[in-house]
């Protein structure tokens, strides 16, 4: 059978990726010839700024040799850049006059830096970041001049601006938004790596408008709308890409913002193709290198005439190749109906975690500190899962572990070296690896950028545990050991207690000796241990009779409580400010109304509360037991925060526009903490243990939220006037 001869303009990772599938499906079908504009074979681009950070050599992120070409029988022609397409005749003609034909074409031709409308960008010394070329520019300038500025503040500024420093620059970074990577991660996951990159030398200047960059025939420096300067010797633009469809535009081919393709990557002419970062698929092109490898496959299958579903496009994901800073985000993490659905915050170890939803399905995520869930949590995302998945991982005990149990097998969890788990599973399994080093040694798995080693290790430490299956499944035929009496004058613990003294009083007891006498104590009169305990019990489940809990307590007068722990009133921290700032007055307003309320209501332990500016504030929202936020959008709830060992970050509960409705939604909270909280144990212990996504579901639904926060209100009322 004759050959068909198959054309690809670019020799970037997406083009050379459906290459690669092609040779998989039908190796012998086309001879194919290749056309790149620069003088490499097939590198990894994302690894760039490991070269410009000196992690890497050029040769080591090289991902297909001249040899392999070879050896596939393909035609490589490197400085070679297609200038025209006839269509008509299918032939391409390159800028030296080489002409040749085609039956299938493929454009791959990729993006280039956008350069932004400020004067000056051709000016000596600004140079943009984007190949091997750029790289060794770079290089040479950071050994004549000391001074460099990065003009954006978004993933690939940030990597460039990491290796400046890694070159001995001076580097600042100008962006023009509020905070870094804001397309990509919240506020608070900002402000973590912003801190983490100043302390390894970096720069900020934020919310700052370049308005010119200075000098006469060599940058001096920028200029921003506000007047400021900065001086800098080198700029370097980093501000997004954009397609090169020129030649698809010279060509009669259809472009918007790129070429526009079909589901099946086809472009406006039936024989030509585009895929990767030159493409726009339903009005959205990709700058990341999973949706290009998702478009090669399936144009790949097209090609080869294979039955293939069609493209359906792409979650967003993305993860931060700079040394020693581990962060990760997919999908959406903001928007109009976007909530939180988990977010967990550790100052001490420095990790953050953010899950978002829409209705009621998976959204997004933003991590720091610990990518480990990365993988698993794009996953979701994909399949729009329903929150209710993550319970189970919420509350294990190895979230790498957890992460790794839940990717599905198939899924990719090194791009950079096309590794899925299942890859990995094999090998730990035929050659009995036990660390991520050995499955790094024998798959590549995290050897390039090392993003995924988190998700490496999760999978490494699940197949360990798998191996002692056997193990823990009999220790569960045993049982669950009893739980430990909450003192000598009983056998009931916390959760049996509870439940029993609930029962008795439906069953007619109503004092504390009658509960004693109704639960067998062995000690007739208890003891300072177990007296409170049976108080706060015998309190909350009157919550339905409230008047009869009252005289109850009343009849029991003679009892004496004079050694018994007792918890009562919430302390509550407001932060100061100006009376005449209508925030600090909301602020003054909420906290007031607080104290009154709940200065008199009995708990299962201290809590502490604080109202506040924001996360920042001093008064620390985010290790309170209950934080209120002043936020954009009026008013932001957390529960479960606790600032001593061991160390909880608070989690959003809700966001409420008005003063009122905070105060409604908070004490729904408390008051659901203290029907369904063990005595003496902490508001954040039992956040933990109830698991945030249940506490919300509760006291976000309106009639519930409503019915607590007035139960909680009349038991403050009646224990004053008790």
């Amino acid at each position: 059978m004759q050959r068909k001869k198959l054309i690809v303009v670019g020799n970037g990772m997406a083009g050379i990726k459906c290459v690669e599938e092609i040779l998989k499906l039908a190796p012998e079908h086309f001879d194919i010839t290749i056309f790149g504009a620069e003088a490499f074979p097939n590198y990894n681009r994302i690894l760039l700024s490991k070269v410009l950070q000196g992690e890497h050599a050029l040769q080591d992120i090289i991902l297909n040799d001249w040899s392999w070409y070879e050896q596939h029988g393909i035609r490589l022609l490197t400085g070679e850049p297609v200038r025209h397409i006839d269509a008509k005749r299918r032939f391409v003609e390159t800028a030296s006059g080489l002409r040749e034909t085609y039956d299938a074409l493929i454009l791959a031709t990729g993006s280039s830096p956008f350069i932004p409308p400020i004067p000056g960008t051709d000016k000596e010394g600004v140079i943009s970041f984007r190949t091997i070329d750029d790289c060794e520019r770079m290089s040479e300038m950071s050994k004549s001049y000391r001074k460099a500025a990065v003009i954006g503040g978004g993933l690939l500024g940030l990597e460039a601006a990491r290796g400046l420093l890694h070159l001995g620059m001076e580097t600042r970074v100008v962006h023009n938004a509020p905070y870094i990577m804001n397309r990509q991660l919240d506020r608070v996951a900002a402000d973590m790596l912003q801190r983490e990159l100043e302390s390894q030398g970096m720069q900020f200047y934020l919310a700052k408008n370049t308005t010119r960059i200075t000098g006469r025939t060599r940058a001096q420096g920028l200029r921003f709308m506000d007047g400021a300067r900065l001086d800098a010797d080198v700029v370097v633009l980093a501000v997004g890409i954009r397609p090169n469809i020129e030649l698809a535009q010279r060509s009669g081919i259809l472009t918007r913002r790129a070429i526009v393709v079909d589901d099946f990557m086809r472009t406006s002419d039936p024989n030509i193709f585009a895929v990767g970062e030159c493409a726009e698929h339903r009005g959205v092109s990709y700058g990341l290198v999973a949706p290009l490898y998702e478009q090669g496959r399936v144009l790949a299958r097209v090609i080869c005439g294979h039955e293939t579903e069609p493209y359906n496009g792409s979650i967003p994901s993305s993860q931060l190749k700079i040394s020693g800073v581990d962060v990760f985000s997919a999908g959406v993490i903001s928007g109009e109906g976007v909530e939180t659905a988990v977010q967990n915050y550790d100052a001490i170890c420095g990790t953050y975690k953010k899950v978002t939803m829409h209705n009621g399905k998976i959204a997004g995520a933003i991590l720091f500190g610990d990518t480990a869930e990365g993988a698993a949590l794009l996953a979701f995302v994909k399949r729009g899962a329903a929150v209710a998945e993550l319970l189970s991982r919420e509350r294990a005990a190895s979230p790498a572990e957890a992460a790794a149990e839940a990717l599905p097998d198939h899924e990719t969890v090194c791009a950079c070296n096309r590794v899925s788990k299942a890859a990995i599973i094999h090998a730990i399994t035929d050659r009995d690896l036990t660390s991520a080093e050995e499955v790094k040694a024998h798959t590549k798995a995290s050897a390039s950028c090392g993003g995924c080693r988190p998700m490496v290790v999760g999978i490494v430490q699940y197949m360990q545990s798998s191996r002692t299956k056997d193990k823990p499944q009999k220790q569960k035929e045993v049982g669950t050991p009893a739980e430990a009496p909450v003192c000598d004058c009983t056998v009931h613990g916390h959760p049996s207690m509870k439940q029993a003294i609930t029962d008795a009083v439906n069953e007619g007891c109503r004092t504390i000796p009658d509960i004693m006498s109704h639960l067998g104590w062995k000690n007739a009169g208890g003891c300072t241990l177990c007296l409170p305990v049976i108080r706060f019990y015998l309190e909350m489940a009157g919550d339905v009779n409230d008047e009869e809990r009252i005289a109850a307590r009343r009849a029991h007068s003679h009892v004496s409580y004079a050694d018994q722990s007792y918890y009562q009133g919430v302390r509550i921290r407001i932060d100061e400010g100006e009376a005449s700032d209508p925030v600090a007055a909301g602020i003054q307003r909420i906290g007031e109304r607080l104290r009154s309320s709940w200065q008199n209501v009995t708990l299962p332990y201290p809590v502490s509360a604080g109202v506040s500016y924001g996360t920042g504030s001093p008064i620390g929202i985010l290790v309170q037991g209950i934080g209120i936020s002043a936020s954009p959008a009026g008013w932001e709830a957390y529960l479960g925060g606790h600032a001593e060992h061991p160390v909880r970050e608070g989690q959003l509960i809700g966001v409420a526009e008005r003063e009122e409705d905070v105060v409604r939604l908070v004490s729904a909270c408390l008051q659901w903490y203290r029907q369904n909280g063990f005595y003496d144990e902490p508001l954040w212990a039992w956040v933990e243990r109830t698991d945030v996504l249940a506490i919300r579901e509760i006291v976000l639904d309106e009639e519930m939220q409503r019915e607590l926060a007035e139960k909680l209100s009349r038991r403050s009322l009646k224990a004053y006037a008790g």
